[in-house]
């Protein structure tokens, strides 16, 4: 038996996972544990729960498998920053740290887990960054072969990655270097109207259709479109190594310099500053950021699919959550079949990293078809009990059947529900396991859920979960989005139907659930559409502007300082008039 840890570490999204003789056993993101969003330091608890989940102990690790390696790239970093000499104090001091954090992980995972090195008999794996990106998407894949892209900020000099995979290889065609980066470029637009915190793209994806096309014009002069992808304008960017790029504050947050350059001011005027009113200048900015994002992450698929003329397209990397592109590629592209890693942004790196390993390096064999996201940790019955009664919440407990009725009833009385059950999912997205659900009919349920649990933005939508046998009747293409990474049309007949989960512009980002993915899941949506003839909820995930939960203890409290209305955790039904510690509500 073969067991590889994966982690990422020091960046954001630490995480760690286990393979077992080339099959995913666990894997979780460190921010899930130590309720700090992005967290971006060691994931100590995350590699703590995955062997206490898998059952095994440090001494059982073989390989441990990290997506980065400060050696990849070195005559292209030794390239730019000669030709920047007044940077090279910046690249020297930025290659020393991590070279210091990731050359000895035995020593690291000593130090940060408390256990001796005794204890550690790992061989150490530096994946290239990519590599490990590119690996996260295509080890989970049906395939033997495929084309395979990368896109994100940057990670090991690279900002995208073209690749040919066969069979257990992954064949380096074409590397982007940084600083061009489609990553930078949507994250220095983010920044100037007031999103500045890391993760903060995924609002302004939302934003954006309400938006015109007012300054498209001048987005397009910020990328150079090249025969074999694109070049950033220098003169719309802070120049690269003028700073420090990234930095980590002392609770494990991503602090991102300023990348957009005093031309935009000159042009807009001020920045936009954080949590004020939203204007229409900024609304069109995020449109124009859209617009012109789309545009180039089509010219590289394209470009892609020359080197690779498959239909079969693997995908990773931060900006493969852009999934109003990711719908437009069936459109826009020749390829007609994606196959997205779920958690596409670097916490994804410590899955892929293993999946590298077990599969290029160790050439196991074994390759693993990623049917669901449920690979994160879960409670059993008797410890969830055991949390209600230590908060004092009043529970009846139910079948299957009975639990399974009376969710749906309550969420088609308009009622507002956390749902906690199984495994915890995998990446960014509540998948059904980790969710609010709600009405997806009810014209005023968006401004309910905000106004009552949620707290976002206004102008953010909400996702619907949809029987996968129902998508092409609902929505304007069918290639399924297990995974909630494509954004589609809805058909007109359908859109005042589902008022609370169709955006302004007619589209949704769907999650399509089967049973065999999610049974328990897939026969509350049944139960529900026998009720109202929507086989469609509404699926947010469990939180309040937090890491979604993880724990059964989070999963109450959140229920008990919102006005979520109930909350059905395992086999137990809690409404919150019935809660003794419900004061307040």
């Amino acid at each position: 038996m073969s067991v590889i840890l994966g982690i990422n570490a020091f960046h954001a999204g630490a995480a760690a996972a286990i393979v077992v003789d080339g099959k995913p056993v666990v894997a979780i993101a460190e921010e899930r544990l130590n309720r700090v969003k992005y967290y971006a330091g060691f994931p100590r608890q995350a590699i703590l729960r995955c062997l206490e989940v898998a059952g095994l102990k440090f001494s059982d690790i073989d390989h441990v498998a990290i997506g980065r390696d400060t050696s990849a790239n070195l005559k292209q970093k030794l390239k730019f920053a000669l030709s920047n000499p007044s940077r090279l104090l910046n690249f020297a001091k930025m290659r020393k740290e991590s070279k210091q954090r990731f050359d000895n992980l035995k020593s690291l995972i000593a130090q940060e887990c408390g256990v001796t090195p005794e204890e550690l008999k790992f061989t150490q794996h530096n994946v290239e960054h990519h590599l490990a990106h590119t690996a996260s998407a295509y080890f989970i894949s049906p395939w033997e072969h495929a084309a395979g892209i990368t896109i994100d900020g940057s990670g090991d000099f690279v900002s995208c990655l073209f690749s040919e995979c066969v069979g257990s290889e992954i064949k380096v065609l074409h590397k982007i270097f940084v600083p061009h980066s489609l990553g930078t470029f949507y994250t220095a637009v983010c920044q100037f109207i007031g999103y500045e915190k890391y993760g903060d793209e995924g609002k302004v994806m939302g934003l954006a259709p309400l938006g015109t096309d007012t300054y498209v014009d001048f987005f397009e002069r910020c990328l150079l479109e090249k025969p074999d992808g694109f070049e950033l304008n220098p003169e719309f960017f802070i120049p690269f190594g003028a700073n420090q790029g990234v930095e980590i504050n002392e609770k494990g947050e991503m602090i991102v310099q300023r990348l957009y350059s005093d031309i935009f001011t000159k042009s807009f005027g001020k920045p936009r500053k954080p949590y004020t009113e939203i204007t229409r200048r900024d609304m069109d900015i995020a449109y124009a950021l859209q617009k012109v994002f789309e545009k180039y992450y089509m010219h590289l698929l394209n470009v892609l699919y020359r080197f690779v003329p498959s239909e079969k397209l693997v995908l990773a990397g931060g900006c493969a959550l852009n999934s109003v592109a990711n719908g437009k590629i069936f459109y826009e592209t020749p390829f007609r079949q994606t196959c997205i890693q779920p958690a596409a942004g670097d916490e994804g790196l410590a899955l892929g990293a293993a999946l590298y390993v077990s599969n290029v390096v160790l050439k196991e064999g074994n390759r693993w078809i990623m049917k669901d996201a449920y690979l994160g940790d879960e409670y059993s019955d008797y410890q969830i009990r055991t949390e209600l009664e230590r908060y004092k919440v009043s529970f009846v407990e139910y079948s299957r059947e009975e639990l399974i009725d009376k969710t749906a009833e309550e969420i088609k009385n308009g009622k507002v529900v956390g749902w906690f059950q199984g495994r915890m999912e995998w990446g960014p997205r509540a998948l059904g396991n980790r969710s609010i659900l709600a009405h997806p009919g009810l014209p005023n349920m968006k401004d309910v859920l905000n106004a009552r649990v949620k707290h976002r933005e206004w102008f953010r939508p909400f996702a619907p979960s949809v029987l996968q046998e129902y998508q092409a009747e609902i929505f304007e293409h069918t290639h399924p989005s297990p995974f909630m990474l494509h954004v589609y049309k809805i058909k007109p007949k359908w859109r005042r139907r589902l008022s609370a989960v169709s955006h302004v512009d007619d589209t949704g980002r769907l999650q399509t659930v089967t049973r065999q993915e999610n049974p328990l899941y897939y026969d509350l949506i049944k139960t529900f559409e026998r009720k109202t003839g929507l086989p469609v909820v509404l699926n947010t995930s469990f939180n309040e502007n937090e890491p979604i939960v993880c724990r059964p203890s989070e999963a109450i409290e959140c229920f008990l300082r919102t006005k979520m209305d109930v909350l059905v955790i395992g086999p137990f039904f809690c409404r919150k008039e019935d809660s003794v510690n419900g004061s307040g509500f």
